[in-house]
């Protein structure tokens, strides 16, 4: 390993090149950062802006503080120098992850009388070794719903969403079960109504955990025979967010000690919400009694937002901070990045950063530019509307009479191939895709699919036809 803060962070970039597996995104954020100083296992590294900075923080920072633990040692840390064009640094910055209006007070924790009274609680979030303990909510404050942009296609989440923070557990909205596509804003919805939440009512303990999270809490429990023990501490939680529970899949024994964490909270009258990809119907490998559960309150998905919600999100984004840009570039940027949120917002972060590093003035030829580079370098998932256009063009149908209820046959056939083909290559859930190809239900989908597929190897035209149409699409 090479000594000194530039060896260091040399050592830093091999690994963090070899993680991230885009070289777009590599140069684009990795490469213009310079290594400024090495003190105390503290490690200082300049950025260009802050908003180049915040990007990190919101996207890399877990990467940026194992690598560095990895090169420098387990107590290393990470700074942050921002300069202004005059190259004079003016803040420098500590990355931290824990706010103190996200904490929850102290609880007291249900102590097993049948134990030594020497024994600690065990909290899977923090070291054991205290009766009253302090649970770090998880919460992340930025992902508020002051910075969450209403639209057509999140609008009854979001109401819902907020409906139950001014009133946790005693909606009939519990479970509260939000389901969408990747980068489509369930996460952030979570945890703005846990913000909120604890804004409301700051004596009430929330929790937010993934699911991956609460799988690996409860293997180690199992390992270590305290698998009462989690479950009390879960049952402490009055508010318990689970993000992306489709995780759960094929896992019995987690679903099985949830099924008694979700019963006792539901019974006790404390808020659960939960997150997915797919509406509780559409989850596989899940006991029954499970999706029952999931059933039981509201469910509510966010579908992909539509121009006016994208153009809101930018100007919303560029409000926030700080920065003014011509409305021509910001309609542009939302025509053309139309597949997530996070995508949107990586794109305009993106943008400012090619013009803070070419020192250019933000153009429309240079959000072309770099959009040119940004569709290129990441795998777009494309819309179910321009899946629709194609398949229908390619049969010389108009596209409009998807939404017909006509049988003829070529009609069924074209909106059973769009079913096919937004189903195999979007993220979406059957429901959604069935509600925009002519209002259908998701086991119309399901049978559309098994229709394509077994025509496609017993009929070698229709074959072609399958193949021609996934090259069309493609390009």
């Amino acid at each position: 390993m090479q000594k000194g803060h530039e060896g260091v962070w040399n050592n830093c970039l091999q690994i963090i090149k070899d993680n991230l597996g885009n070289e777009y995104l590599y140069k684009t954020w990795f490469e213009p950062i310079r290594p400024l100083k090495l003190e105390r296992n503290v490690l200082t590294l300049q950025v260009p802006s802050q908003y180049f900075c915040e990007f990190l923080e919101e996207h890399y920072v877990n990467l940026l503080k194992k690598t560095i633990r990895r090169v420098i040692g387990t107590n290393a840390m990470l700074q942050y120098s921002i300069v202004l064009d005059s190259q004079t640094p003016y803040s420098t910055i500590q990355p931290s992850t824990d706010k103190y209006a996200t904490n929850n007070n102290l609880v007291n924790v249900p102590l097993n009388i049948n134990s030594s009274p020497s024994k600690d609680f065990p909290n899977p979030f923090i070291l054991p070794g205290l009766k009253k303990l302090r649970i770090n909510s998880q919460l992340n404050e930025i992902l508020s719903f002051d910075n969450f942009v209403e639209g057509d296609c999140n609008r009854l989440a979001r109401s819902a969403g907020y409906a139950v923070a001014q009133n946790p557990g005693k909606t009939s909205f519990n479970p509260f079960f939000i389901y969408s596509g990747v980068g489509l804003g369930k996460t952030h919805l979570a945890h703005a109504i846990g913000l909120e939440t604890k804004k409301n009512f700051p004596d009430k303990t929330v929790l937010y955990v993934s699911a991956e999270q609460f799988v690996h809490q409860f293997t180690d429990s199992c390992k270590n025979n305290t698998r009462n023990d989690f479950l009390q501490f879960y049952q402490m939680i009055d508010l318990l967010i689970v993000d992306d529970i489709q995780f759960f899949a094929k896992k019995t024994a987690t679903q099985e000690i949830f099924f008694h964490i979700f019963n006792s909270l539901h019974s006790s009258g404390k808020q659960i919400i939960i997150t997915s990809d797919k509406t509780p119907a559409e989850l596989s490998d899940f006991e029954q009694r499970v999706i029952s559960r999931l059933k039981w309150g509201l469910s509510a998905d966010i579908q992909l937002p539509d121009v006016e919600t994208r153009i809101k999100i930018l100007q919303n984004k560029l409000y926030k901070d700080g920065i003014e840009m011509s409305y021509d570039i910001i309609e542009y940027l939302a025509y053309n990045i139309n597949t997530s949120v996070r995508e949107l917002e990586g794109a305009l972060i993106s943008l400012l950063a090619q013009s803070s590093f070419n020192k250019k003035t933000i153009t429309i030829d240079l959000a072309r530019q770099m959009i040119d580079k940004f569709i290129r370098s990441n795998v777009r998932e494309v819309s179910i509307e321009y899946i629709q256009k194609v398949v229908f063009d390619y049969f010389n149908i108009p596209v409009d009479k998807i939404q017909s209820s006509t049988r003829k046959r070529e009609i069924v056939q074209a909106r059973q191939l769009a079913m096919y083909f937004s189903k195999k290559l979007t993220k979406h859930s059957l429901a959604i895709i069935g509600s925009r190809c002519g209002n259908k239900d998701h086991a119309t989908v399901l049978h559309a699919c098994k229709a394509v597929t077994n025509l496609y190897s017993t009929d070698k035209k229709y074959k072609t036809w399958v193949d021609d149409l996934e090259k069309r699409i493609a390009n």
